[in-house]
């Protein structure tokens, strides 16, 4: 690629010491080891998605990570998923099969933030990225540890309140993203939140699923993009084939945003289980109290391959994923692209030289 190479190195190549601005998200229940670890050695950055492990088995995807790449790699939290107190309990009985994947201990009570942050500050990763809630109370830790710190907001608020925190890189996440989302789109909220937070260097993420969304994502003053649902549908992928599989045939109109499953606004495939909830809103409990609720069924598309009923996190950006590929090459494809893409943004900026007395430049 030569000279066209140039752009995509950028200040969270230097921050995270990488080769590409790329960071596979931390998603819960599918990015494990060997995802992470993929991703890494592909030159990107890849994340452990530690949301619904227990802190034992946190301990255990962290080491294995290690043993399989020697370079950087991420760990994802979803701080505020158990609260900073116990607030309360899932029945085991209604969690048969799925030990060590919903951080309950064994009388079904929920894991608090603080047990996870332990096994985090103590194995001592490259790099934390808090999902949701703010790192803030531990962010002198981490660093004390040389840990980089991350954290991914969708507003312009959140994202001046964890730069104060002292977070080291924001992602600001539109809301055409997998997963737990927000209202504001990504066109619109990463310029926001680089105006806002400048010097401080900024990642994009929502609905980017290719080289060309990460070519605009720089246009837009970010210096690297941060991509879930391209990564679920990959080889090292931990997911269940029918989900990955839902993916790869989704349009870009073919998700919903529901609270059905946990109780907060997210952005999933269309099944079943959505349909039901559509008219029946007033039913839906609080977060966390809803996520008890569907506990049985949350995981079940990614885990069993239930599609009907379970959860299918997926962004709007899936109508780009028309193949299941290794990580690394999602890696390369993506780097490759928006390389070209940049250099031909480049050359219609360019403006044109003034025309000789015959028509001649």
């Amino acid at each position: 690629m030569g000279l066209e190479t140039k752009p995509l190195h950028t200040q969270l190549c230097d921050i995270l010491e990488i080769e590409h601005p790329v960071i596979s998200a931390g998603m819960g229940f599918v990015a494990r080891a060997e995802l992470a670890a993929a991703v890494s050695e592909a030159g990107g950055l890849g994340v452990i998605g530690g949301a619904g492990l227990t802190p034992k088995r946190l301990r255990e995807e962290i080491r294995k990570t290690r043993q399989l790449t020697d370079r950087p790699f991420g760990v994802d939290l979803l701080l505020p998923l158990q609260g900073r107190e116990r607030t309360g309990r899932i029945d085991p009985g209604r969690l048969a099969g799925l030990e060590g994947e919903f951080a309950v201990d064994a009388n079904g009570e929920l894991v608090r933030p603080e047990d996870l942050m332990e096994v985090v500050m103590e194995e001592t990763p490259p790099v934390f990225a808090s999902g949701l809630g703010d790192p803030g109370p531990w962010v002198s830790e981490l660093h004390a540890g040389g840990t980089v710190v991350m954290s991914l907001v969708g507003t312009v608020r959140a994202a001046l309140r964890v730069a104060h925190a002292g977070v080291d890189v924001i992602v600001a996440q539109g809301t055409e993203a997998g997963g737990h989302t927000g209202r504001v789109s990504t066109m619109a909220l990463v310029p926001a939140i680089v105006d806002a937070v400048t010097p401080r260097p900024v990642v994009a993420a929502g609905g980017i699923s290719d080289g060309r969304g990460l070519a605009a994502a720089l246009c837009l003053g970010a210096c690297g993009v941060w991509m879930g649902t391209r990564f679920v549908a990959t080889q090292e992928a931990c997911g269940h084939p029918r989900y990955k599989e839902a993916i790869l045939a989704a349009g870009e109109d073919a998700t919903v945003v529901t609270r059905s499953y946990s109780g907060k606004p997210m952005r999933v495939i269309r099944n079943a289980w959505t349909d039901q909830w559509e008219d029946r809103s007033p039913e839906i409990l609080p977060f966390p109290d809803q996520f008890r609720h569907s506990a049985p069924i949350y995981a079940s598309a990614r885990r069993d391959g239930d599609t009907e009923v379970g959860s299918m996190p997926c962004g709007q950006g899936a109508h780009a994923i028309t193949e299941l590929l290794p990580a690394g090459e999602v890696v390369r494809q993506v780097v490759t692209e928006a390389a070209r893409c940049w250099a031909s943004a480049v050359r219609q900026a360019q403006p044109e030289q003034e025309a000789g007395p015959n028509g001649s430049r």
